[in-house]
């Protein structure tokens, strides 16, 4: 049972410390909706997705009103379209059609973004998988509120290096189509290694296959509450550190829990999981970085940073597991450059790189986030930065994910605006250096040792 006690604690870190939900996430199974006629799945599609989700956004603003809680974002989730489509979508071409259903049935639902424009190609693609992937660019192109994922390897099956190749060449294509707006559709477009099938956080967001007809998914978000508690044990040891955390921890996910069950209860739609990640926003007092720079670095990218944010991960997680039973997603907290302003200020100040980003995403909860680099960075080169991350993941048995942003006519040193959550970043430099003839390597590298436990 949560307490009216609760609610009134937690109003105070809403009011004070940026604490809010930032996400429902509806996820929607559309395996019922596959069909040999493309119109026919369109049509399947839209229906489906118009009805489960009429009172999402409703529901959403009225949990707001009751409880004073701040509900940033209400999104929807389905199925990796790859395999919706599979019969019907014989080209690229066809699959852009969905991506046109699904972004028009976000806008008549009101939902901000709708996730599943996606593949699971961790071992091979199908001729499907293919064309979706080809398709992305386009997709992207044409559409508002559609986020685009694809997983290119797992711990257990190794890394598809014929479709880490192929999405360097995706992202760059990406960047191209929608140069205009400063190549936004890249950040939409997420690549994973270990993709999660309930995360409820855009751009990765998906229904997985395994999760029922229709699901709740949370993610709730309070760097700034985690950084305002530290503030108050401010050169204390470590063991009062970590308690603090913890029990900060706590409590922002049992507002997480409280929303979940309301909307689980209000739109009759069974609670799936909180994803409890520290989330930041470019507002002053939302970030992850400060909370690492409160824990003792001048700035993120000193020495100490990777098990600074290894400890407050791993703190994050301890805390949010007592309050709920569901925890899932991603769970930790994230490090997007753009969309954290002290990570951009610690960029500007010299202090972090992409190398270091790197090293944080070994204990942390995605990866490579929201990195705008130079516009004429060679696909090979983003296809070895995918390598790199999606290695990572593998070998450690986590979530590594990329959304690189190469920005289109603009180098090192420029500033890309992205404007909302996402925020605006410095492009940031990339090693010079070829990897062309490493990812030109075709097939697989095999999964790890520790991968064969049955």
């Amino acid at each position: 049972m949560i307490t009216r006690f609760e609610v009134n604690e937690t109003n105070k870190m809403i009011e004070h410390d940026n604490l809010d939900v930032r996400t429902i996430t509806l996820g929607i199974s559309l395996l019922d909706c596959c069909d040999n006629d493309l119109d026919v799945l369109n049509e399947k599609i839209y229906k489906k997705i118009t009805e489960t989700a009429k009172d999402l956004v409703s529901t959403g603003k009225d949990i707001e009103r009751d409880f004073g809680i701040p509900i940033v974002n209400k999104r929807i989730s389905v199925t990796p379209i790859a395999l919706v489509g599979a019969s019907a979508c014989k080209t690229p071409e066809d699959f852009v059609t969905i991506a046109k259903t699904l972004d028009r049935a976000a806008k008549t639902v009101g939902v901000n973004f709708i996730g599943g424009y996606s593949a699971l190609v961790s071992k091979g693609m199908t001729t499907a998988d293919e064309n979706l992937m080809r398709s992305i660019p386009q997709a992207l192109k044409e559409t508002d509120f559609v986020c685009s994922s694809i997983n290119v390897g797992s711990t257990k099956t190794g890394l598809n290096m014929d479709a880490v190749r192929l999405m360097g060449e995706i992202v760059k294509e990406t960047a191209e189509k929608t140069k205009e707006n400063d190549c936004i559709g890249c950040a939409k477009l997420v690549i994973f290694c270990n993709a999660p099938d309930d995360n409820p956080f855009m751009a990765g967001a998906f229904h997985g296959v395994t999760e029922a007809d229709a699901i709740i998914n949370v993610g709730v978000s309070g760097p700034g509450v985690v950084k305002s508690a530290l503030e108050r044990v401010r050169g204390e040891n470590f063991e009062v550190l970590c308690e603090t955390i913890k029990k900060t921890a706590f409590k922002i996910t049992r507002v997480g829990q409280l929303v979940a069950q309301e909307a689980s209860s209000r739109l009759g739609i069974p609670f799936g999981i909180i994803d409890l990640s520290l989330a930041p926003t470019p507002a002053v007092g939302d970030s992850v970085a400060e909370i690492l720079e409160e824990i003792g670095l001048e700035r993120v990218g000193a020495p100490g940073t990777t098990a600074a944010l290894a400890m407050l991960n791993d703190q994050v997680k301890k805390g949010g597991v007592m309050a709920s039973s569901y925890v899932g997603g991603l769970s930790g907290a994230f490090i997007p450059v753009s969309e954290d302003q002290g990570m951009i200020d610690s960029v500007l100040a010299g202090a972090l790189t992409l190398e270091k980003l790197e090293a944080m995403t070994c204990v942390c909860s995605v990866g490579l986030d929201m990195i705008a680099i130079p516009g004429d960075t060679t696909a090979s080169t983003i296809s070895g930065i995918i390598a790199d991350e999606a290695a990572i993941g593998m070998i450690n048995q986590k979530t590594t994910a990329v959304r690189l942003i190469p920005v289109i006519g603009k180098g090192v040193g420029e500033n890309v605006e992205f404007g909302g959550l996402l925020g605006h970043a410095p492009i940031m430099p990339v090693n010079q250096f070829s990897c062309e003839k490493f990812v030109s390597r075709t097939g697989r590298i095999p999964a790890p040792i520790h991968s064969f436990k049955n």
